[in-house]
């Protein structure tokens, strides 16, 4: 059953059997770390995150999806929520109730300044939050599904109005199906994935696993800077960029779907390196401290579940570690969408298949 479950939960990512021979093992225990009241669910984790203070913050996938009929346009709501828990993994509270850009969960980052950002696939937006849950800043335009209206006005053309043209510096951001959002320029995402930020606080959006295939860098205000990216194999090319990570020396680290690599940048978007050996890298989160490392969960593959698995890299991209399997047990994985890792011996897992949060300790 959790073939199927992670199978559908991974179409979009192909894949095929990856090596595992030669790569250490890493003992690890886990144990389940929420605590929620008996009327309260964690639905298909999207991310979680820790701040400074140990609180534990989980974007997941678990409300009620709804959408509101207006004379023009209708504004539609997946279903995500976001939750906040304790160091012990307590529940606290829920915020960003009814936030336009809730919709699809599929990321959460903590900043250094303890800011809480969401990222939705569903809405292509990436919301701030600051320390007391109130919205800082909005990235990205939601999507319209305005060809459900069941009554135009009189006049409309049949569906709406026409979508707007994408921005220059940017891409219509509802390609696939959805109509583009206009904007400032570089504004409107097609299914982002990641955020991440470098020393000066610039901030870069991974965008995405639509059709845009391009790293998004604004500066800490919001402001557009550039872009780079594009669909296909070489390098600075991607098929589909599902997570991002900035070192200590603002080097970029962008997970390549499709293309089963982990691609380097400096800062401005010039290619440095590729490296593979990780499988299909679908979320990477980078220690700190004076060595760094990346783990990167690898999603499983259709014709080999039993190898996903979390890998330990080098930054020059050597695998160092691995641990863990696909299944629904403890020490098991249901597609790994997010990972924590401010304890570098100390992981939080968000999955997407099993609905939890675990707890792993590295030995």
């Amino acid at each position: 059953m959790n073939r199927t479950l992670c199978t559908l939960g991974t179409l979009f990512l192909g894949g095929s059997l990856i090596a595992q021979s030669g790569i250490p093992e890493i003992a690890f225990s886990t144990s389940d770390v929420l605590k929620t009241p008996n009327d309260v669910y964690v639905g298909e984790v999207g991310g979680v995150g820790a701040n400074s203070k140990g609180m534990i913050f989980v974007y997941h996938r678990a409300g009620h999806p709804y959408a509101t009929l207006g004379d023009n346009r209708t504004f539609y709501r997946g279903g995500s929520r976001l939750f906040q828990f304790d160091a012990s993994g307590k529940y606290l509270r829920e915020f960003g109730q009814d936030v336009y850009g809730f919709n699809a969960a599929i990321g959460l980052r903590i900043d250094p300044q303890d800011n809480v950002w969401t990222i939705d696939e569903g809405a292509s937006q990436v919301v701030k939050f600051d320390t007391e849950g109130r919205v800082a800043l909005v990235l990205g335009r939601k999507p319209e599904t305005i060809s459900v209206r069941p009554n135009a006005p009189a006049g409309a053309a049949p569906g709406g109005p026409p979508a707007a043209a994408g921005p220059a510096g940017g891409f219509g951001g509802g390609q696939a199906g959805r109509a583009a959002g206009s904007g400032t320029p570089g504004s409107s995402f097609s299914r982002p994935t990641d955020v991440a930020w470098d020393r000066a606080g610039n901030i870069y959006v991974a965008d995405g696993i639509g059709n845009n295939n391009r790293i998004a860098k604004f500066d800490k205000e919001g402001r557009f800077i550039k872009h780079w990216g594009s669909t296909g194999k070489e390098p600075g090319q991607f098929t589909g960029i599902k997570a991002l990570a900035i070192d200590a020396n603002d080097n970029v680290y962008a997970a390549d779907l499709g293309n089963k690599r982990i691609q380097v940048f400096d800062a401005e978007g010039a290619f440095k390196s590729e490296f593979g050996g990780v499988g299909t890298p679908i979320v990477m989160c980078l220690t700190r401290g004076a060595t760094q490392h990346l783990y990167v969960s690898h999603a499983g593959d259709d014709d080999g579940m039993e190898d996903a698995a979390i890998y330990k890299v080098q930054l020059d991209g050597k695998v160092v570690g691995k641990f863990g399997t696909a299944g629904k047990m403890a020490k098991q994985f249901g597609l790994a969408n997010s990972i924590d890792c401010r304890n570098e011996s100390e992981l939080l897992v968000g999955e997407r298949t099993n609905w939890r949060v675990q707890k792993v300790s590295l030995k």
